[in-house]
C-alpha cells in the first residue's frame, strides 16, 4: 500500500518516483531535443501545438491507507464491543464507500503508477470491504439464507475469513524487502484475519469465540493505526509541513541499502 508497497523498489518518506517508459521523469511527459529540437515521431516532426501537456500524479497511497485504516478501525471496535457495540451494521456505509469504493479506485492509481504489489494490496481489500458489504446487506439475503448465528453462517464466514488471511500472507511476504511500518500494518492485519476467522470456525454451536473475536479487534485496532501513520508519512513532505515521518527501511532493503552507502560517503 501507499508510499512504501513499491514492486521491485521502496520509496523515500513523502513521494513517488513516478517512471515513464525511458526510466525517469513523468509518467507522462514532454520534452525536446537536447539541441532545442522538436520531438519527432516516425512520421516526422511533432508540432508544437500537438505536444501533450507535462503531467505529474498525485500520490494515491495515502488516500488507499486512510481508507483501509478508518473503515477497519470502526469495525474493530465494534468486534471489541467497544461501549457495548454488537451490530456492524454501520460499517457497511464505510465498507461500500469509504474502505471498498475508494480504495479500489488508489489500487487502479497505483497501477498507472507501476507499483503492482500496493495495486494488488489495495484493490482486492477494497473488494474485500464491498464483498464484507454485501454479505451484510439485507437485500443480497445471504444472512438469511445461510440463517443467522447458525453453523452454516458461521463456518462460512470462518472459510471467507481464512481465505483473507491467506491472502495476506502472500502481501506479508513482499514486505520483507520494504519498511517496517508497511510491514507492520500487514503483520497486524493477518494477525486480525488469522484471530477472527479462528473465532468463527471454533463456534460454540452457531456462536463466534468472542475471545477470538475480541482479539481480532483489538489487532484490527494496531493495524488502522499503522495504516494510519503511514498515510501520514505519504501525505507529509517538504512542500506542506516543517517535518516528515520516518518509515523505517529495512537495512536489507533497497533503500535502506542506498541510506547506508549515502552515510558512508558523507563520513568519508
Amino acid at each position: 500500500m501507499g508510499h512504501t508497497l513499491k514492486h521491485g523498489k521502496e520509496v523515500e518518506g513523502a513521494a513517488h518516483s513516478h517512471q515513464d517508459s525511458s526510466g525517469s521523469g513523468n509518467l507522462h511527459s514532454s520534452s525536446t531535443d537536447g539541441d532545442g529540437a522538436r520531438p519527432t515521431t516516425l512520421v516526422g516532426e511533432m508540432p508544437l501545438g500537438f505536444l501533450p501537456p507535462p503531467r505529474k500524479f498525485a500520490n494515491p497511497g495515502p488516500l488507499g491507507l486512510s481508507a483501509f485504516a478508518l473503515t477497519t478501525f470502526v469495525l474493530s471496535l465494534i468486534n471489541i464491543k467497544a461501549r457495548g457495540l454488537t451490530k456492524p451494521n454501520l460499517v457497511v456505509s464505510l465498507a461500500y464507500g469509504y474502505g471498498g469504493l475508494l480504495q479500489f479506485i488508489s489500487g487502479m492509481w497505483e497501477i498507472v503508477m507501476g507499483n503492482t504489489l500496493a495495486a494488488t494490496a489495495m484493490a482486492s481489500y477494497g473488494g474485500f470491504w464491498i464483498a464484507l458489504a454485501i454479505i451484510l446487506t439485507p437485500s443480497f439475503e445471504i444472512e438469511s439464507a445461510l440463517g443467522a448465528n447458525s453453523p452454516d453462517y458461521v463456518n462460512s464466514m470462518g472459510f471467507f475469513l481464512i481465505g483473507w488471511f491467506i491472502f495476506t500472507t502472500l502481501i506479508l511476504i513482499g514486505t520483507f524487502r520494504s519498511t517496517l511500518v508497511l510491514f507492520m500494518t500487514i503483520f497486524f492485519l493477518d494477525l486480525t484475519f488469522f484471530f477472527l476467522a479462528v473465532g468463527y470456525l471454533h463456534n460454540d454451536h452457531g456462536l463466534p469465540r468472542e475471545g477470538w473475536i475480541k482479539a481480532g479487534g483489538w489487532a484490527g485496532i494496531f493495524t488502522a493505526f499503522c495504516a494510519w501513520y503511514g498515510a501520514l508519512a505519504g501525505l507529509l513532505d517538504r512542500t506542506n509541513s516543517f517535518f516528515v515521518l520516518p518509515v523505517w527501511p529495512f537495512p536489507w532493503s533497497v533503500q535502506g541499502r542506498e541510506q547506508a552507502a549515502k552515510r558512508q560517503r558523507e563520513m568519508a
